[in-house]
């Protein structure tokens, strides 16, 4: 080993493997470090990268993209890399050549300088694209919440009261409902608001995807007292003079809306209208009459606030009603009542009225009434009055009466 040493050649040998294996060694060290090469080339990775669809969205929607993020590799110099990570990239799926179904989509990086290579993975996408349908749909507005004591909420006004909903075609029908919440806690006037409107599906879910075109409607919720709506009864006082007779009266409202709390509405059968005095219909004509209703019973308005009334004047004629029955009413239980005078217990009446009314009436439709209430046993002689049908009256004065005979029963 020695005299191989004291070669000067053996040794210049040596020396030249060793220096060639220290290159080599650091060669290798400097192409094992992370992100470099022989050239300087690194190498960066971006995960996460959200996937954008281009598209018409006015008439497609892409219902699936799997995957909806990649990770984007980047290759270049580091001034290179630097620059592309400061860049606006992404990562693109064209679909504006395609129609509705599934497909498998090239990725397509846009935004990155140049001096880098990309590299998507994975570099495909599977995008199922579906067509959108639009459906009319009308406005629905929940009312929540209580207004001040005394006062509810009327029907809500929606402008506009319809708006289109779009969504894939695939969900169209299922949608059942667009609907906005108004809230009229203690309010003591109407209720004006801007309302986002949701629409929803048939179980009651909302039903995210949709579109709403106007998302925001304009909503107005009046803010009323309690009402109801009964028969509208005018008041009839006296009869028009001797020889005249109501042929007919018409009015164009029979019934009314009344406002008020809720306890005055609740006693309300019907609404007193206003008073009409027949005496002062002294003419063979026809009458219009435009009236106030009046506000009775604590009632704080009324709709309508008139009425109007024509009524028909004509000249009367007569008709005698024979054997009219008389009719004891009042009488105790305890007692025998019988009408001995006149003996048959009927009576004639002379009736006047318009001929037209006139001519229907029959004897069952009048009624001869004795009254003996609070009568004790004996003999009486005692008014009759009349019950007649509406605009038949006595012609001439007709001062009917009769004797009655009250005993105790056996």
């Amino acid at each position: 080993m020695d005299r191989w040493l004291r070669n000067t050649n053996v040794v210049k040998i040596l020396a030249l493997v060793i220096g060639i294996l220290l290159w080599a060694v650091v060669h290798m060290e400097d192409n094992t470090l992370p992100g470099t090469s022989n050239n300087g080339v690194r190498e960066e990775q971006i995960s996460n990268v959200t996937v954008t669809p281009k598209y018409d969205s006015n008439q497609f929607y892409v219902q699936t993209m799997d995957p909806a993020e990649v990770i984007v590799t980047l290759s270049g110099k580091e001034a290179a890399l630097k620059k592309a990570m400061l860049s606006k990239y992404s990562v693109e799926v064209d679909l504006t050549n395609l129609g509705k179904g599934e497909r498998i989509v090239p990725l397509t990086p846009v935004g990155f300088p140049s001096g880098v290579t990309v590299r998507v993975s994975p570099s495909n996408a599977k995008v199922v694209i579906d067509e959108k349908s639009n459906k009319q749909m009308p406005v629905t507005i929940n009312v929540t919440g209580m207004p001040a004591v005394g006062l509810k909420a009327g029907q809500p006004i929606v402008k506009p009261n319809k708006v289109t909903v779009t969504l894939p075609s695939g969900s169209i029908d299922a949608v059942e409902s667009v609907r906005a919440e108004v809230n009229v806690e203690k309010a003591q006037s109407a209720v004006s608001n801007k309302a986002k409107l949701v629409a929803y599906d048939k179980t009651g879910k909302t039903m995210e995807l949709a579109t709403i075109n106007p998302a925001v409607v304009e909503v107005e919720v009046p803010i009323t007292s309690p009402f109801t709506t009964v028969p509208l009864q005018l008041k009839l006082s006296g009869e028009p003079p001797k020889g005249f007779s109501v042929a007919s009266l018409v009015q164009n409202v029979d019934k009314v809306t009344v406002f008020g709390t809720q306890d005055v509405l609740n006693r309300l059968e019907f609404y007193e209208g206003p008073n009409i005095n027949l005496a002062d219909l002294k003419e063979e004509k026809e009458y219009t009459l435009n009236l106030d209703i009046p506000l009775r019973n604590k009632a704080t308005q009324l709709d309508p606030a008139k009425v109007e009334v024509k009524i028909n004047i004509v000249a009367s004629a007569t008709k005698t009603l024979e054997q009219v029955p008389l009719s004891i009413i009042g009488q105790n239980d305890g007692f025998d009542t019988k009408v001995v005078l006149p003996e048959t217990g009927k009576i004639n009446f002379v009736a006047e009225g318009a001929p037209a009314i006139l001519d229907k009436v029959k004897v069952q439709d009048v009624q001869a009434i004795l009254d003996v209430s609070n009568m004790p046993p004996g003999r009486y002689e005692i008014p009759v009055s009349w019950n007649l049908p509406t605009f038949i009256k006595k012609s001439t004065p007709q001062d009917f009466k009769a004797t009655v005979e009250i005993s105790a029963k056996k």
